[in-house]
């Protein structure tokens, strides 16, 4: 499993994520509340708005949910107003971690991340301490059955994007985070909405971790994702597939 490969990290963490429903939604009504407040509450008019709703329909939300949320943020029915901030840190075998966060308590989720931290053999460090390893990209995850390697491949590129990759998991395409909005738009257009649109971290390199580093490197990733004020959280690890099946297993 390669900390590179979103479809292998997608899937281990889907089975979790399933088992706590709620919690994902109220992540994902958070990006709208925020994305609704940082621009027109009309999603054709606002890219960060029209991703974080394609999320939710990848997720299975509720319309009613969907529709909620952007009222109450453009309604005035919550005053909540959310930070966005990312911390930065290394995990078991030197692995570098980025989680960012949307919170109303920068010392509260300050202090809970650097707990998740310190439990699981890691280290949070300084804001930009580990992320010149990774390069920011658009990520856009399309299903297998949209359509053939070579017709994403060409869709994408005649879109704008820098790279696909395609396998029996689907279609990963990812793009600069200026041409995003431009390639996950041509993509939706032609394909339907993609499974998952965001920007992302990519690791430039992975460091490949033992058994016994990879089970707290999973831990670590784990608590972080569990956390109500982490989005998102993105490694440069890389676990043998027979590892990964122990593990999982």
């Amino acid at each position: 499993m390669a900390g590179h490969s979103q479809f292998k990290n997608i899937m281990y963490r889907k089975g979790a994520q399933d088992k706590k429903r709620a919690k994902v939604f109220g992540k994902l009504i958070r990006e709208i509340m925020v994305a609704a407040r940082t621009g027109l509450p009309d999603p054709a008019s606002n890219p960060r708005l029209r991703a974080a709703l394609a999320s939710a329909r990848a997720a299975n939300m509720p319309k009613d949910n969907i529709d909620r949320a952007i009222k109450r943020a453009v309604g005035g029915d919550d005053a909540t107003q959310y930070e966005e901030i990312r911390y930065e840190g290394y995990g078991p075998g030197g692995v570098a971690v980025i989680a960012e966060a949307l919170t109303d308590n920068r010392k509260r989720t300050a202090s809970e991340v650097r707990a998740a931290f310190n439990k699981f053999g890691g280290t949070l460090g300084e804001t930009n301490s580990v992320s010149f390893m990774f390069d920011h990209v658009g990520l856009i995850r399309l299903d297998h059955g949209v359509g053939d390697a070579e017709a994403v491949f060409e869709a994408a590129v005649e879109a704008g994007a820098n790279n696909v990759e395609s396998g029996g998991d689907g279609h990963e395409v990812t793009c600069a985070p200026d041409d995003f909005s431009t390639v996950r738009d041509a993509l939706a257009e032609r394909f339907g909405d993609p499974q998952e649109a965001r920007l992302a971290w990519q690791p430039q390199t992975t460091i490949e971790v033992d058994e016994e580093q990879a089970e707290t490197l999973l831990k670590l990733l784990d608590a972080l994702d569990d956390n109500d004020d982490v989005q998102q959280v993105s490694a440069n690890f890389e676990i043998a597939e027979e590892t990964m099946t122990r593990l999982t297993a």
